[in-house]
């Protein structure tokens, strides 16, 4: 990164110059600081190198849409399906055992694949099935995003084993460890703004809206249970819907997935690409 002069007429004016080189191809952004070098030039510095990573991002990301929607065409329907159902348990797995579940991962790939419960509570059992089922069908057909189809997935994972909560906006406030959630008296407003951010921000990057979206519904806390299971379906729901591969948050790596979630929602933003790079790099070369 460099300072430029440039003379026009009898005046100098200073620019903020940097190039960066991705896929073969140099790429050089600038951004004009005025007739002298202002005293907060290292802050101006930092947010033109963030600028300047952002784009290298999204191109990496491009890439990785690309690479997927090319690998996913070549697919018969029929192989087509079994990935869905390989993907459904994998996630639902990970997903649920974040939470508390206490099936494994062979356990979930019977219950889903043959129809064989396990010997565990019944409650996991129920919302293992439920998941799945809730997974497949939004991978078969898009229904619109709103308030009501979230509200919809809620009630169908939970209708059998909480059903005084499924399907319905809490009422009441909700502590998870040291973090109050949001005052129950914003869920409703909070809901309807996270909804027009969606539709506001949609020529956003796919994988930036997803991270944004899921940060923010966490935040939320729409729900006395199920937030997360809920949030993360909705991630999948964005990045599915636009091209790209989806993202299974591993239950292994789920200390660094809620100390993320603790932070800024830039931060979980830059977790969330890191761990959607390293898993889809495949892609990438």
């Amino acid at each position: 990164m460099r300072v430029l002069k440039r003379k026009k007429g009898n005046e100098l004016y200073y620019y903020l110059q940097h190039s960066f080189r991705k896929e073969g191809k140099i790429i050089t952004k600038e951004k004009y600081l005025g007739k002298s070098i202002p005293k907060n030039v290292e802050e101006i510095k930092r947010i033109l190198l963030e600028e300047c990573n952002k784009i290298s991002l999204f191109i990496s990301l491009k890439k990785i849409r690309d690479g997927f929607q090319t690998e996913w065409k070549k697919y018969p329907n029929s192989i087509k399906d079994k990935i869905k159902e390989q993907i459904a348990i994998e996630f639902t797995y990970n997903t649920n055992a974040i939470e508390g579940s206490t099936i494994t991962l062979k356990e979930t790939m019977e219950l889903i694949e043959h129809k064989i419960a396990p010997n565990k509570p019944i409650r996991d059992i129920k919302e293992t099935e439920s998941h799945a089922n809730i997974f497949l069908g939004m991978l078969s057909h898009k229904d619109k995003l709103d308030i009501q189809l979230i509200l919809k997935w809620h009630n169908e994972m939970f209708k059998d084993t909480k059903p005084d909560i499924a399907g319905k906006l809490r009422d009441y406030h909700v502590r998870v460890g040291n973090y109050i959630a949001l005052d129950w008296q914003d869920v409703n407003k909070s809901m309807k703004e996270l909804m027009d951010f969606y539709y506001k921000n949609k020529l956003m990057n796919a994988v930036e809206l997803a991270a944004r979206m899921h940060y923010k519904f966490e935040k939320i806390h729409p729900f006395g249970d199920g937030n997360g299971r809920i949030g993360r379906i909705l991630m999948n729901y964005i990045l599915w819907y636009t091209n790209y591969p989806m993202l299974i948050i591993e239950y292994k790596k789920r200390k660094s997935y809620y100390q993320a979630l603790q932070k800024s929602e830039d931060n979980f933003f830059h977790y969330f690409t890191r761990r959607y790079l390293s898993i889809h790099k495949k892609y990438l070369k």
